[in-house]
């Protein structure tokens, strides 16, 4: 199914919510809500990654609750940590990853989450917040909002082979026609993952070995991007990157003659979840929104928005077999068997750093 038929369904999705309100009884078949978006008021201040929400939902949650929503973009977890260690912080809601929430506990950044006021909770996949209870304990922090792997897209004009290990990343017949993801964990974790070491290693020989091995690269690597991975590869500009899942789907859709793979030595599944950090001014609010995101329907319309895939049963009930049927944005147990979430490093991070640094340097 193209875009434009999704979003002609999730049109239809919001407007049935938007009249049916808060006044739907509670039902398992229908996943509705209740009476939960009452009146509020006041200012909720939202960061959160840029292009990461449907417009139109803040518009209906503030249509809903009163509560005037200011969004805010940030383009890192490290951007979002010095913004709410700021001594004038004003986030009310954030979106940070795995590591980093992992880390907040640590540092005791976190509000604790009053679940009674998040009953849309209950959506979510139990198999999804077993792995996030790796990185938050008993999942008290935190409520999951969107998750995915890390990968392998590729042109399968250009690549005649099954794509089935990180090695391929190293083929000398692709030289110049590699692109690697410009993120310290991705890329040195994928290498981890191909020399057969743990993504969380606390190995520094093991970070070396694999920080050796991505400066070896340098010969067959085009180069580092992010974002712009997407049209490089829907462009044919290139035969592979490592990419995220989420963009690997929407690039696929655009380019027919695209390809995703998750490689057999395993990689990372990531998640970025929404949190109340202890500055948070308006916590009613913040607790409406989390709620309001877990609706069924809610979060149907924003899976389709973003693409990236969603740990929320009830609205993977609704999804088209479009999204549900697609092993890059739905994949399968066996796939996520091999996947491991990173984890917060503590000082080790100091090792990863310099490792990256040496990688980057050598260029």
């Amino acid at each position: 199914m193209k875009k434009w038929i999704c979003f002609a369904l999730a049109a239809l999705m919001l407007f049935a919510f938007a009249a049916c309100k808060s006044d739907v009884a509670v039902d398992d078949e229908t996943y509705a809500d209740g009476d939960q978006y009452e009146q509020i008021g006041g200012e909720l201040n939202v960061l959160n990654w840029g292009e990461y929400i449907d417009p139109e939902l803040i518009d209906l949650f503030e249509q809903e609750t009163g509560v005037k929503v200011n969004y805010i973009e940030m383009t890192s977890n490290e951007e979002m940590l010095i913004r709410l260690r700021s001594a004038d912080s004003i986030y009310d809601l954030c979106f940070p990853s795995d590591y980093i929430i992992e880390q907040m506990i640590r540092e005791d950044m976190l509000q604790p989450l009053d679940m009674s006021k998040i009953p849309n909770a209950k959506n979510i996949d139990p198999k999804m917040t077993e792995i996030t209870n790796g990185f938050d304990p008993g999942n008290k922090y935190s409520v999951p909002y969107m998750w995915g792997t890390v990968g392998i897209l590729y042109n399968t004009t250009m690549v005649d082979e099954p794509v089935t290990s990180w090695g391929i990343l190293w083929d000398e017949k692709y030289a110049g026609q590699v692109w690697m993801y410009d993120s310290l964990r991705d890329s040195i974790g994928v290498t981890l993952k191909y020399l057969g070491y743990d993504l969380n290693t606390r190995s520094e020989a093991e970070v070396q070995e694999a920080a050796d091995k991505l400066i070896a690269q340098a010969r067959i690597r085009k180069g580092w991007g992010t974002d712009d991975l997407r049209s490089t590869m829907e462009n044919g500009k290139a035969a592979m990157c490592v990419i995220y899942s989420g963009d690997a789907f929407v690039s696929m859709e655009t380019n027919e003659d695209l390809a995703y793979a998750v490689p057999e030595e395993g990689s990372n599944v990531w998640f970025d979840n929404v949190i109340i950090p202890k500055t948070a001014k308006n916590i009613e609010a913040a607790h409406a929104f989390i709620n309001f995101l877990n609706d069924g329907n809610i979060a149907a319309r924003n899976t389709e928005y973003i693409y990236y895939s969603t740990p929320n049963k009830a609205a993977m009930d609704r999804l088209d077999p479009y999204f549900t049927e697609d092993e890059t944005y739905n994949p399968p147990q066996e796939v996520l068997d091999r996947c491991e979430v990173f984890h917060d490093l503590g000082d080790f991070t100091e090792v990863f750093s310099k490792a990256w640094s040496r990688i980057k340097s050598s260029n």
